[in-house]
């Protein structure tokens, strides 16, 4: 089962909250692995907007209207960005198919005031979710999670019902999963 879970977690992948996951940062979460390595991994909730937009959050950024998700519990003092600019942005580095990370914070905001970065071809996050040496991997073999590749339109797409999208793709027991109401915490 080691081999498996460790086979399974790499960059590009989805975590996917299982259905009684009661942690309130990732109840019903889903999650895109950014990086998985032997001393830590991290990546970012897909389905957990805050209701802001980037320029609400960072003054000195040019007038754009770009949702902001909650990436997660770690370092929420920090803005991170996925985008389908790789070719465009200098320091990107490629996530899955059409998905990057990150790269030069003064050129984006340049390309942005230029017009050639478009709303809906960036996503904000405010944190990150971030998992020590080991720490993912126990995860999984405890069933945390639910693992499966990404893809870009769970990136770009409509996020309203994430977690429930991505479990009935899978399709068996995994849609099955998707039709458990979310538990109600008293």
């Amino acid at each position: 089962m080691s081999d498996r879970i460790e086979e399974e977690l790499e960059a590009g992948k989805l975590l996917v909250a299982e259905p009684f996951l009661m942690d309130p940062n990732f109840k019903r979460g889903v999650i895109l692995l950014c990086d998985y390595q032997k001393d830590g991994s991290f990546g970012f909730i897909l389905n957990k907007p805050i209701e802001m937009n980037i320029s609400d959050l960072i003054s000195s950024f040019p007038a754009f209207t770009s949702e902001v998700y909650y990436g997660g519990p770690v370092q929420t003092d920090t803005i991170h960005y996925l985008h389908t600019k790789g070719d465009l942005l200098p320091s990107s580095i490629k996530v899955l198919s059409g998905v990057y990370w990150g790269g030069d914070f003064e050129q984006l905001k340049a390309f942005i005031e230029a017009g050639k970065i478009q709303p809906q071809d960036i996503r904000f996050f405010v944190g990150y979710s971030g998992w020590s040496s080991g720490q993912l991997k126990e995860e999984c073999k405890t069933f945390s999670w639910i693992t499966t590749d990404g893809h870009f339109d769970y990136v770009f797409g409509e996020h309203k019902e994430l977690w429930k999208s991505v479990l009935e793709e899978q399709g068996g027991t995994y849609s099955v999963i998707a039709q458990i109401p979310a538990p109600i915490l008293s």
